[in-house]
Protein backbone atom coordinates (compact mmCIF):
# COMPACT_ATOMS: atom_id res chain seq x y z
CA UNK A 1 0.00 0.00 0.00
CA UNK A 2 1.72 3.00 -1.14
CA UNK A 3 1.59 6.54 1.06
CA UNK A 4 -1.38 8.31 1.32
CA UNK A 5 -2.70 11.74 2.86
CA UNK A 6 -5.60 14.29 3.27
CA UNK A 7 -4.60 17.82 3.25
CA UNK A 8 -6.43 21.04 3.74
CA UNK A 9 -4.75 24.66 3.29
CA UNK A 10 -5.89 28.37 3.55
CA UNK A 11 -4.01 31.40 3.59
CA UNK A 12 -5.31 34.75 3.41
CA UNK A 13 -4.21 38.24 4.17
CA UNK A 14 -7.01 38.83 7.19
CA UNK A 15 -6.80 42.33 8.37
CA UNK A 16 -3.67 43.61 5.98
CA UNK A 17 -3.58 44.83 2.78
CA UNK A 18 -1.87 42.06 0.80
CA UNK A 19 -0.60 38.26 2.23
CA UNK A 20 3.13 38.14 3.04
CA UNK A 21 2.97 34.35 3.61
CA UNK A 22 3.24 31.69 1.05
CA UNK A 23 2.31 27.87 1.19
CA UNK A 24 2.68 24.74 -0.70
CA UNK A 25 2.38 21.01 -1.08
CA UNK A 26 4.28 18.75 -3.43
CA UNK A 27 2.52 14.96 -3.26
CA UNK A 28 4.39 12.87 -6.33
CA UNK A 29 2.66 10.24 -8.07
CA UNK A 30 6.03 8.46 -9.58
CA UNK A 31 8.76 6.65 -7.88
CA UNK A 32 9.65 10.11 -6.49
CA UNK A 33 6.70 9.16 -3.43
CA UNK A 34 8.70 6.37 -1.89
CA UNK A 35 12.20 7.48 -2.57
CA UNK A 36 11.67 11.00 -1.46
CA UNK A 37 8.24 11.39 0.21
CA UNK A 38 5.57 14.37 0.35
CA UNK A 39 6.76 17.66 1.13
CA UNK A 40 4.29 20.73 3.16
CA UNK A 41 5.76 23.77 3.36
CA UNK A 42 4.80 27.47 4.66
CA UNK A 43 6.50 30.52 5.48
CA UNK A 44 5.96 34.24 6.52
CA UNK A 45 7.44 37.45 5.37
CA UNK A 46 7.88 40.17 7.88
CA UNK A 47 5.51 42.97 7.67
CA UNK A 48 8.65 45.81 7.82
CA UNK A 49 9.64 44.41 4.86
CA UNK A 50 8.52 45.45 0.72
CA UNK A 51 10.32 41.91 -0.44
CA UNK A 52 8.45 39.82 2.48
CA UNK A 53 6.46 38.52 -0.11
CA UNK A 54 8.89 37.32 -2.69
CA UNK A 55 11.30 36.01 0.13
CA UNK A 56 8.33 33.39 1.41
CA UNK A 57 7.80 32.76 -1.90
CA UNK A 58 10.85 32.43 -2.96
CA UNK A 59 11.51 29.81 0.25
CA UNK A 60 8.86 27.89 -0.54
CA UNK A 61 8.83 27.21 -4.13
CA UNK A 62 12.57 26.60 -3.95
CA UNK A 63 12.05 23.60 -1.34
CA UNK A 64 9.40 22.31 -3.17
CA UNK A 65 11.07 21.78 -6.78
CA UNK A 66 14.88 21.45 -5.55
CA UNK A 67 14.09 19.12 -2.82
CA UNK A 68 12.85 16.87 -5.04
CA UNK A 69 16.17 17.39 -7.40
CA UNK A 70 18.33 15.82 -4.96
CA UNK A 71 19.63 12.18 -4.80
CA UNK A 72 17.75 9.58 -4.38
CA UNK A 73 20.12 7.99 -2.47
CA UNK A 74 20.61 11.01 0.08
CA UNK A 75 18.92 11.19 3.51
CA UNK A 76 15.79 13.64 3.57
CA UNK A 77 17.81 15.67 6.25
CA UNK A 78 21.02 15.98 3.95
CA UNK A 79 18.37 16.74 0.57
CA UNK A 80 16.29 18.82 2.57
CA UNK A 81 19.07 21.10 4.51
CA UNK A 82 21.35 21.16 1.31
CA UNK A 83 18.66 22.75 -0.47
CA UNK A 84 17.74 25.56 2.56
CA UNK A 85 21.04 26.04 3.06
CA UNK A 86 20.94 27.22 -0.65
CA UNK A 87 17.59 29.05 -0.37
CA UNK A 88 18.82 31.08 2.64
CA UNK A 89 22.12 31.91 1.09
CA UNK A 90 20.52 33.22 -2.14
CA UNK A 91 17.46 35.44 -0.02
CA UNK A 92 20.59 37.11 1.93
CA UNK A 93 22.37 37.85 -1.05
CA UNK A 94 19.24 39.74 -2.01
CA UNK A 95 19.18 41.29 1.26
CA UNK A 96 22.84 42.59 0.59
CA UNK A 97 22.10 44.60 -2.79
CA UNK A 98 19.47 46.66 -0.89
CA UNK A 99 18.50 48.52 2.07
CA UNK A 100 18.19 45.37 4.12
CA UNK A 101 21.78 45.67 3.77
CA UNK A 102 21.94 48.64 6.72
CA UNK A 103 18.90 47.53 8.08
CA UNK A 104 17.41 43.83 7.95
CA UNK A 105 13.57 44.62 8.60
CA UNK A 106 13.81 45.78 5.03
CA UNK A 107 15.48 42.30 3.38
CA UNK A 108 14.36 39.41 2.06
CA UNK A 109 13.32 38.26 5.39
CA UNK A 110 11.07 35.11 5.91
CA UNK A 111 10.79 32.09 8.74
CA UNK A 112 9.82 28.55 7.72
CA UNK A 113 8.72 25.61 8.59
CA UNK A 114 8.58 22.09 6.77
CA UNK A 115 7.27 18.94 6.89
CA UNK A 116 8.77 15.88 4.75
CA UNK A 117 6.52 12.34 5.21
CA UNK A 118 9.00 9.44 3.77
CA UNK A 119 7.78 5.88 4.76
CA UNK A 120 6.32 5.75 8.36
CA UNK A 121 8.52 8.68 9.47
CA UNK A 122 7.64 12.69 9.60
CA UNK A 123 10.96 15.02 8.80
CA UNK A 124 10.29 18.50 10.37
CA UNK A 125 12.59 21.31 9.63
CA UNK A 126 11.66 24.62 11.43
CA UNK A 127 13.08 28.29 11.57
CA UNK A 128 11.28 31.42 13.13
CA UNK A 129 8.19 31.88 14.82
CA UNK A 130 5.71 29.33 12.67
CA UNK A 131 4.80 26.25 14.22
CA UNK A 132 4.19 22.58 13.80
CA UNK A 133 2.00 20.95 15.81
CA UNK A 134 0.35 17.42 16.54
CA UNK A 135 -3.17 17.09 17.47
CA UNK A 136 -3.59 14.85 20.45
CA UNK A 137 -6.75 13.68 21.24
CA UNK A 138 -9.05 17.62 22.02
CA UNK A 139 -5.31 19.81 22.30
CA UNK A 140 -2.13 20.40 20.18
CA UNK A 141 1.16 18.82 20.99
CA UNK A 142 3.95 21.48 19.48
CA UNK A 143 6.64 19.84 17.47
CA UNK A 144 8.97 23.10 16.90
CA UNK A 145 10.21 25.76 19.12
CA UNK A 146 9.62 29.82 18.23
CA UNK A 147 12.83 31.46 17.87
CA UNK A 148 11.71 34.47 19.02
CA UNK A 149 13.31 36.17 21.82
CA UNK A 150 11.35 38.74 23.95
CA UNK A 151 12.85 41.97 24.89
CA UNK A 152 10.53 43.09 27.96
CA UNK A 153 7.69 45.74 27.71
CA UNK A 154 5.95 43.51 25.19
CA UNK A 155 9.03 43.87 22.53
CA UNK A 156 10.45 41.12 20.99
CA UNK A 157 11.83 40.24 17.51
CA UNK A 158 12.87 37.04 15.42
CA UNK A 159 16.16 35.34 16.71
CA UNK A 160 16.08 33.14 13.38
CA UNK A 161 15.18 33.84 10.04
CA UNK A 162 15.74 33.00 6.36
CA UNK A 163 17.53 35.86 4.63
CA UNK A 164 18.99 37.49 7.68
CA UNK A 165 22.62 36.04 7.82
CA UNK A 166 25.09 33.96 5.01
CA UNK A 167 24.40 30.54 6.95
CA UNK A 168 21.67 29.83 9.75
CA UNK A 169 21.20 27.01 11.94
CA UNK A 170 18.00 24.59 10.95
CA UNK A 171 16.11 22.68 13.50
CA UNK A 172 15.36 19.27 12.93
CA UNK A 173 13.28 16.24 14.21
CA UNK A 174 11.96 12.95 13.26
CA UNK A 175 8.63 11.84 14.28
CA UNK A 176 7.38 8.09 13.92
CA UNK A 177 3.75 7.85 12.35
CA UNK A 178 0.68 6.20 12.69
CA UNK A 179 -2.47 6.27 10.66
CA UNK A 180 -4.26 8.84 11.65
CA UNK A 181 -1.73 11.50 12.58
CA UNK A 182 -2.76 14.95 12.09
CA UNK A 183 -0.66 17.49 11.85
CA UNK A 184 -1.18 21.22 11.82
CA UNK A 185 1.29 23.94 10.43
CA UNK A 186 0.08 27.33 11.05
CA UNK A 187 1.60 30.85 10.90
CA UNK A 188 2.30 33.41 14.13
CA UNK A 189 -0.67 35.19 13.12
CA UNK A 190 -2.87 32.07 13.73
CA UNK A 191 -2.06 29.91 16.38
CA UNK A 192 -0.47 33.20 18.26
CA UNK A 193 -4.75 33.78 18.70
CA UNK A 194 -6.55 30.46 18.95
CA UNK A 195 -6.50 27.98 21.27
CA UNK A 196 -4.94 24.80 20.84
CA UNK A 197 -8.39 23.31 21.87
CA UNK A 198 -10.18 25.33 19.38
CA UNK A 199 -7.71 23.61 16.28
CA UNK A 200 -8.40 20.55 17.46
CA UNK A 201 -12.34 21.13 17.61
CA UNK A 202 -12.26 22.98 14.20
CA UNK A 203 -10.56 19.64 12.56
CA UNK A 204 -13.16 17.54 14.27
CA UNK A 205 -15.64 19.15 13.16
CA UNK A 206 -14.47 19.39 9.25
CA UNK A 207 -12.97 15.88 9.39
CA UNK A 208 -14.32 15.17 6.21
CA UNK A 209 -12.61 18.55 4.89
CA UNK A 210 -9.83 19.67 5.70
CA UNK A 211 -9.79 22.85 3.28
CA UNK A 212 -12.93 23.81 5.54
CA UNK A 213 -11.00 22.56 9.06
CA UNK A 214 -8.02 25.07 7.79
CA UNK A 215 -10.23 28.02 6.87
CA UNK A 216 -12.07 27.30 10.07
CA UNK A 217 -8.94 27.26 12.26
CA UNK A 218 -8.03 30.71 10.21
CA UNK A 219 -11.53 32.58 11.05
CA UNK A 220 -11.20 31.67 14.55
CA UNK A 221 -7.66 33.26 14.80
CA UNK A 222 -9.70 36.39 12.92
CA UNK A 223 -11.76 36.39 15.89
CA UNK A 224 -9.52 36.18 18.28
CA UNK A 225 -8.15 39.53 17.38
CA UNK A 226 -5.16 38.55 15.21
CA UNK A 227 -4.14 41.37 12.99
CA UNK A 228 -1.86 39.42 10.96
CA UNK A 229 -1.68 37.22 7.73
CA UNK A 230 -3.75 33.58 8.36
CA UNK A 231 -2.00 30.66 6.91
CA UNK A 232 -2.50 27.11 7.86
CA UNK A 233 -2.22 23.70 6.33
CA UNK A 234 -3.71 20.29 7.89
CA UNK A 235 -2.15 16.75 7.55
CA UNK A 236 -3.49 13.89 7.87
CA UNK A 237 -2.21 10.38 7.39
CA UNK A 238 -4.35 8.04 5.56
CA UNK A 239 -2.00 5.15 5.18
CA UNK A 240 1.23 4.32 5.52
CA UNK A 241 3.51 1.81 2.87
CA UNK A 242 4.57 -1.60 3.57
CA UNK A 243 8.38 -1.52 4.30
CA UNK A 244 8.79 -4.08 0.97
CA UNK A 245 7.24 -1.43 -1.24
CA UNK A 246 9.94 -0.04 -2.67
CA UNK A 247 11.27 -0.37 -6.31
CA UNK A 248 14.34 -2.72 -5.41
CA UNK A 249 12.05 -4.87 -3.17
CA UNK A 250 9.06 -5.07 -5.94
CA UNK A 251 11.40 -6.10 -8.85
CA UNK A 252 13.03 -8.62 -6.83
CA UNK A 253 10.12 -10.31 -5.50
CA UNK A 254 8.46 -9.88 -9.46
CA UNK A 255 11.08 -10.51 -11.52
CA UNK A 256 11.13 -14.83 -12.41
CA UNK A 257 14.69 -16.65 -12.09
CA UNK A 258 16.76 -16.77 -15.14
CA UNK A 259 18.04 -19.71 -16.75
CA UNK A 260 21.96 -21.13 -16.42
CA UNK A 261 23.37 -19.32 -18.80
CA UNK A 262 25.70 -21.12 -21.36
CA UNK A 263 27.94 -19.37 -24.32
CA UNK A 264 26.38 -19.20 -27.19
CA UNK A 265 22.66 -18.54 -25.78
CA UNK A 266 20.20 -15.48 -26.28
CA UNK A 267 18.99 -14.52 -23.23
CA UNK A 268 16.85 -11.48 -23.49
CA UNK A 269 18.00 -9.76 -26.18
CA UNK A 270 22.17 -10.73 -24.72
CA UNK A 271 24.49 -13.20 -26.62
CA UNK A 272 26.27 -14.94 -23.78
CA UNK A 273 30.10 -15.27 -24.87
CA UNK A 274 31.61 -17.02 -22.59
CA UNK A 275 31.83 -17.39 -18.39
CA UNK A 276 33.90 -14.66 -16.28
CA UNK A 277 33.44 -15.56 -12.92
CA UNK A 278 31.64 -17.78 -10.79
CA UNK A 279 31.15 -18.36 -6.62
CA UNK A 280 28.39 -18.83 -4.29
CA UNK A 281 27.07 -15.75 -4.31
CA UNK A 282 26.77 -14.82 -8.10
CA UNK A 283 28.05 -15.97 -11.45
CA UNK A 284 29.19 -13.39 -14.11
CA UNK A 285 29.20 -13.77 -18.46
CA UNK A 286 30.63 -11.90 -20.76
CA UNK A 287 27.64 -10.75 -23.53
CA UNK A 288 26.65 -8.38 -26.12
CA UNK A 289 23.81 -6.51 -26.30
CA UNK A 290 21.98 -8.17 -29.63
CA UNK A 291 20.70 -4.26 -30.44
CA UNK A 292 24.37 -2.41 -30.08
CA UNK A 293 26.89 -5.46 -30.02
CA UNK A 294 28.27 -3.67 -26.61
CA UNK A 295 29.76 -5.91 -24.53
CA UNK A 296 28.28 -6.29 -21.04
CA UNK A 297 28.62 -8.14 -18.16
CA UNK A 298 25.35 -10.11 -16.96
CA UNK A 299 25.13 -11.17 -13.37
CA UNK A 300 22.67 -13.47 -12.55
CA UNK A 301 21.68 -14.57 -8.72
CA UNK A 302 23.04 -17.69 -7.14
CA UNK A 303 21.77 -20.82 -7.50
CA UNK A 304 22.14 -21.37 -3.58
CA UNK A 305 20.85 -18.46 -2.72
CA UNK A 306 18.30 -17.07 -5.63
CA UNK A 307 15.34 -18.14 -3.25
CA UNK A 308 16.32 -15.77 -0.43
CA UNK A 309 14.32 -12.48 -0.50
CA UNK A 310 17.27 -10.62 0.99
CA UNK A 311 19.49 -11.89 -1.05
CA UNK A 312 17.45 -11.05 -4.05
CA UNK A 313 17.29 -7.42 -2.72
CA UNK A 314 20.80 -7.13 -2.25
CA UNK A 315 21.56 -8.05 -5.83
CA UNK A 316 19.39 -5.82 -7.63
CA UNK A 317 20.55 -2.99 -5.10
CA UNK A 318 24.17 -2.98 -7.07
CA UNK A 319 22.58 -1.57 -10.30
CA UNK A 320 20.58 0.61 -7.99
CA UNK A 321 23.54 2.13 -6.79
CA UNK A 322 25.40 2.03 -9.71
CA UNK A 323 22.82 4.38 -11.67
CA UNK A 324 23.00 6.61 -8.93
CA UNK A 325 26.87 7.38 -8.33
CA UNK A 326 29.36 8.43 -11.42
CA UNK A 327 33.06 7.79 -10.77
CA UNK A 328 35.96 6.67 -13.10
CA UNK A 329 36.18 4.71 -10.40
CA UNK A 330 32.46 2.61 -10.02
CA UNK A 331 31.78 0.30 -11.98
CA UNK A 332 28.90 1.44 -14.21
CA UNK A 333 25.41 -0.37 -15.21
CA UNK A 334 24.32 -0.90 -18.81
CA UNK A 335 21.62 1.34 -19.90
CA UNK A 336 18.72 -0.49 -20.45
CA UNK A 337 17.07 -0.64 -24.16
CA UNK A 338 14.30 -2.84 -23.10
CA UNK A 339 12.34 -4.41 -20.44
CA UNK A 340 14.14 -6.56 -17.69
CA UNK A 341 12.38 -10.12 -18.38
CA UNK A 342 14.53 -11.95 -15.23
CA UNK A 343 15.74 -11.29 -12.44
CA UNK A 344 19.82 -10.39 -13.83
CA UNK A 345 21.57 -6.77 -13.95
CA UNK A 346 24.42 -6.18 -16.78
CA UNK A 347 26.93 -3.96 -15.78
CA UNK A 348 29.61 -2.60 -18.04
CA UNK A 349 32.68 -4.87 -18.90
CA UNK A 350 35.94 -4.11 -17.69
CA UNK A 351 38.68 -6.13 -19.36
CA UNK A 352 41.45 -6.23 -16.99
CA UNK A 353 42.27 -7.66 -13.70
CA UNK A 354 41.10 -8.46 -9.71
CA UNK A 355 43.45 -6.50 -7.06
CA UNK A 356 43.90 -9.39 -6.01
CA UNK A 357 45.59 -11.05 -9.20
CA UNK A 358 47.51 -7.83 -9.06
CA UNK A 359 48.97 -8.33 -5.82
CA UNK A 360 50.17 -12.02 -7.03
CA UNK A 361 51.93 -10.23 -10.19
CA UNK A 362 53.35 -7.30 -7.31
CA UNK A 363 54.42 -9.65 -4.58
CA UNK A 364 57.04 -6.12 -3.73
CA UNK A 365 55.44 -3.12 -5.26
CA UNK A 366 56.69 0.17 -5.81
CA UNK A 367 55.27 2.56 -2.81
CA UNK A 368 54.37 5.08 -5.45
CA UNK A 369 52.01 2.15 -7.57
CA UNK A 370 50.26 1.39 -4.33
CA UNK A 371 49.69 4.78 -3.73
CA UNK A 372 48.83 5.35 -7.20
CA UNK A 373 45.80 2.48 -6.76
CA UNK A 374 45.11 4.08 -3.38
CA UNK A 375 44.58 7.24 -4.54
CA UNK A 376 41.91 5.88 -7.09
CA UNK A 377 39.81 4.13 -4.70
CA UNK A 378 39.56 6.90 -2.36
CA UNK A 379 38.03 8.69 -5.25
CA UNK A 380 36.01 6.42 -5.88
CA UNK A 381 35.05 5.55 -2.19
CA UNK A 382 34.47 9.59 -1.92
CA UNK A 383 31.76 9.60 -4.94
CA UNK A 384 30.27 7.16 -2.93
CA UNK A 385 30.01 8.75 0.20
CA UNK A 386 28.98 12.06 -0.82
CA UNK A 387 25.98 10.52 -1.94
CA UNK A 388 25.51 9.17 1.72
CA UNK A 389 26.75 5.26 0.50
CA UNK A 390 28.65 3.25 2.26
CA UNK A 391 30.62 0.27 0.20
CA UNK A 392 30.73 -2.44 3.11
CA UNK A 393 32.72 -4.81 1.30
CA UNK A 394 36.02 -3.37 -0.29
CA UNK A 395 38.36 -6.32 -0.35
CA UNK A 396 40.72 -7.13 -3.78
CA UNK A 397 38.28 -9.14 -5.39
CA UNK A 398 35.88 -6.27 -5.59
CA UNK A 399 38.81 -3.77 -7.43
CA UNK A 400 39.26 -4.41 -10.99
CA UNK A 401 42.16 -2.65 -13.02
CA UNK A 402 42.16 -2.11 -16.78
CA UNK A 403 44.83 -2.33 -19.07
CA UNK A 404 45.83 1.30 -18.61
CA UNK A 405 45.87 1.22 -15.26
CA UNK A 406 42.56 2.79 -14.28
CA UNK A 407 41.27 1.73 -10.77
CA UNK A 408 37.22 0.72 -10.34
CA UNK A 409 35.23 -0.65 -7.51
CA UNK A 410 32.99 -3.06 -7.96
CA UNK A 411 30.00 -5.01 -6.49
CA UNK A 412 28.02 -2.81 -4.56
CA UNK A 413 25.17 -5.45 -3.16
CA UNK A 414 26.44 -4.64 0.18
CA UNK A 415 26.17 -1.06 0.13
CA UNK A 416 24.49 1.22 3.09
CA UNK A 417 22.30 3.80 1.39
CA UNK A 418 21.26 6.01 3.78
CA UNK A 419 17.78 7.19 1.35
CA UNK A 420 16.64 3.51 1.35
CA UNK A 421 17.39 2.67 4.87
CA UNK A 422 14.73 5.54 5.45
CA UNK A 423 12.12 3.79 3.82
CA UNK A 424 12.03 1.54 6.52
CA UNK A 425 14.04 -1.67 5.22
CA UNK A 426 16.01 -3.26 7.65
CA UNK A 427 19.81 -3.65 7.66
CA UNK A 428 19.40 -7.83 7.13
CA UNK A 429 22.92 -8.27 6.58
CA UNK A 430 24.35 -7.34 9.86
CA UNK A 431 28.17 -8.59 8.53
CA UNK A 432 28.26 -7.04 4.75
CA UNK A 433 31.54 -8.13 3.74
CA UNK A 434 34.52 -10.68 4.00
CA UNK A 435 35.59 -10.48 7.22
CA UNK A 436 39.19 -10.04 7.18
CA UNK A 437 38.43 -6.61 5.56
CA UNK A 438 35.62 -5.27 7.38
CA UNK A 439 35.81 -3.44 9.85
CA UNK A 440 35.70 -4.25 13.46
CA UNK A 441 33.05 -2.31 15.04
CA UNK A 442 30.64 -4.71 12.49
CA UNK A 443 31.53 -7.47 14.91
CA UNK A 444 29.81 -5.70 17.52
CA UNK A 445 27.10 -4.58 15.81
CA UNK A 446 27.74 -1.46 14.88
CA UNK A 447 25.86 0.32 11.82
CA UNK A 448 28.21 1.09 8.28
CA UNK A 449 30.09 3.81 8.49
CA UNK A 450 32.78 6.01 6.27
CA UNK A 451 35.27 5.45 9.08
CA UNK A 452 34.44 1.45 8.40
CA UNK A 453 35.49 2.08 4.63
CA UNK A 454 38.32 3.60 5.35
CA UNK A 455 39.52 0.70 7.57
CA UNK A 456 39.30 -1.59 4.61
CA UNK A 457 40.99 0.98 2.55
CA UNK A 458 43.89 0.75 5.29
CA UNK A 459 44.05 -3.01 4.84
CA UNK A 460 44.33 -3.08 1.44
CA UNK A 461 46.93 -1.05 1.70
CA UNK A 462 48.94 -2.53 4.02
CA UNK A 463 48.11 -6.27 2.16
CA UNK A 464 50.08 -4.78 -1.23
CA UNK A 465 52.91 -3.75 0.66
CA UNK A 466 52.96 -6.97 2.58
CA UNK A 467 51.09 -9.72 1.65
CA UNK A 468 49.76 -9.99 4.93
CA UNK A 469 46.62 -8.61 6.83
CA UNK A 470 47.58 -5.83 9.96
CA UNK A 471 46.01 -8.20 12.59
CA UNK A 472 46.25 -11.30 10.75
CA UNK A 473 43.07 -13.69 11.54
CA UNK A 474 42.64 -12.30 15.44
CA UNK A 475 40.19 -9.89 14.87
CA UNK A 476 37.89 -12.09 13.10
CA UNK A 477 38.44 -13.95 16.62
CA UNK A 478 37.29 -10.82 18.73
CA UNK A 479 33.92 -10.66 20.04
CA UNK A 480 34.16 -7.44 22.67
CA UNK A 481 35.78 -4.75 22.53
CA UNK A 482 38.09 -5.63 25.08
CA UNK A 483 39.48 -8.42 22.75
CA UNK A 484 39.43 -5.98 20.07
CA UNK A 485 41.98 -3.26 22.37
CA UNK A 486 44.22 -6.14 22.75
CA UNK A 487 44.71 -6.26 19.36
CA UNK A 488 48.68 -6.01 18.16
CA UNK A 489 49.01 -4.36 15.12
CA UNK A 490 52.07 -5.41 13.05
CA UNK A 491 54.26 -3.29 11.58
CA UNK A 492 54.85 -2.75 8.08
CA UNK A 493 58.57 -2.24 8.36
CA UNK A 494 58.80 -5.69 9.69
CA UNK A 495 58.32 -7.48 6.69
CA UNK A 496 58.92 -4.10 4.02
CA UNK A 497 62.44 -1.89 5.91
CA UNK A 498 62.54 0.32 2.87
CA UNK A 499 58.79 1.81 3.48
CA UNK A 500 59.06 5.33 5.95
CA UNK A 501 57.91 4.72 9.09
CA UNK A 502 55.71 7.89 8.39
CA UNK A 503 53.56 5.80 6.14
CA UNK A 504 53.47 2.57 8.60
CA UNK A 505 51.95 5.54 10.84
CA UNK A 506 49.53 6.30 8.26
CA UNK A 507 48.29 2.88 8.35
CA UNK A 508 48.17 2.29 11.71
CA UNK A 509 45.83 4.98 12.25
CA UNK A 510 43.58 3.81 9.21
CA UNK A 511 42.94 0.27 10.66
CA UNK A 512 42.90 1.15 14.12
CA UNK A 513 40.09 -0.86 16.13
CA UNK A 514 38.50 2.31 17.68
CA UNK A 515 36.55 3.78 14.60
CA UNK A 516 37.16 7.29 16.37
CA UNK A 517 41.13 7.14 15.75
CA UNK A 518 40.90 6.81 12.43
CA UNK A 519 41.27 9.18 9.60
CA UNK A 520 37.48 10.31 9.37
CA UNK A 521 37.78 10.10 5.44
CA UNK A 522 38.96 8.26 2.66
CA UNK A 523 40.61 11.30 1.16
CA UNK A 524 42.54 11.44 4.34
CA UNK A 525 44.20 8.49 4.33
CA UNK A 526 45.23 8.64 0.58
CA UNK A 527 46.88 12.07 1.63
CA UNK A 528 48.61 10.48 4.13
CA UNK A 529 50.59 8.60 1.94
CA UNK A 530 52.35 11.13 0.27
CA UNK A 531 53.41 13.45 2.85
CA UNK A 532 53.78 12.71 6.50
CA UNK A 533 51.03 13.86 9.03
CA UNK A 534 52.40 16.36 11.19
CA UNK A 535 49.51 16.07 13.63
CA UNK A 536 50.17 12.48 13.70
CA UNK A 537 53.60 12.97 14.31
CA UNK A 538 52.96 15.11 17.05
CA UNK A 539 51.15 12.54 18.46
CA UNK A 540 53.56 10.07 18.12
CA UNK A 541 56.07 12.16 19.67
CA UNK A 542 54.06 14.24 22.16
CA UNK A 543 55.99 17.02 23.93
CA UNK A 544 56.68 16.83 27.41
CA UNK A 545 53.65 18.40 28.86
CA UNK A 546 51.37 16.47 27.45
CA UNK A 547 53.29 13.08 28.28
CA UNK A 548 54.35 13.85 31.97
CA UNK A 549 53.27 17.21 32.96
CA UNK A 550 54.90 16.92 36.31
CA UNK A 551 57.78 16.68 35.15
CA UNK A 552 57.20 19.13 33.08
CA UNK A 553 56.34 21.20 35.71
CA UNK A 554 59.05 20.11 38.21
CA UNK A 555 61.73 20.37 35.47
CA UNK A 556 60.01 24.35 34.53
CA UNK A 557 60.51 25.51 38.15
CA UNK A 558 64.32 23.51 38.45
CA UNK A 559 65.32 25.89 35.86
CA UNK A 560 63.83 28.76 36.69
CA UNK A 561 65.45 28.54 40.27
CA UNK A 562 68.48 28.05 38.49
CA UNK A 563 67.81 31.47 36.77
CA UNK A 564 67.11 33.31 39.92
CA UNK A 565 70.72 31.96 41.41
CA UNK A 566 72.36 32.77 38.58
CA UNK A 567 70.75 35.91 38.25
CA UNK A 568 71.51 37.10 41.86
CA UNK A 569 75.48 35.56 41.65
CA UNK A 570 75.65 38.41 38.74
CA UNK A 571 74.16 41.16 40.75
CA UNK A 572 76.96 40.89 44.19
CA UNK A 573 79.61 41.08 41.47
Amino acid sequence: MPLTIAAGQYSGPGRKSSNQDFHGLCMPSDRRLAAKGIAIALADGISSSEFSRQASQAAVTSFLEDYYCTSEAWSVRQSAERVLAATNSWLFAQTQLGQGRYDKDRGWVCTFSAMVIKSRTAHLFHVGDARICQVQGRTLEPLTTDHRIHAGAGQSYLGRAFGIAQQVEIDYRKVPLEVGDTFVLATDGVHGHVTPAAVAAAIERHADDLDAAAAAIAAEALHGGSDDNLTVQVVRVLSLPDPESTEVSRLAAELPLPPLLEPRMVFDGYRVLRELHASSRSHVHLAADEATQQLVALKTPSIDLRDDPAYRERFLLEEWVARRVESAHLLKAHAPLRPRNALYIAMEYVEGNTLAQWMVDHPLPAIDGVRDIVGQLARGLRTMHRAEMVHQDLRPENVLIDATGTVKIIDFGATRVAGILEMGIEARNPLPGMAQYMAPEYFLGADGSVRGDVFSLGVLTYQMLTGRLPYGLEMIRCRSLGEQKRLRYRAVQETRRDIPSWIDDAIRKAVHPDPNLRYGDVSEFAFSLHRPDAALQRRKYPPLIERDPLAFWKTLSLLLALGCVLLLALLRR
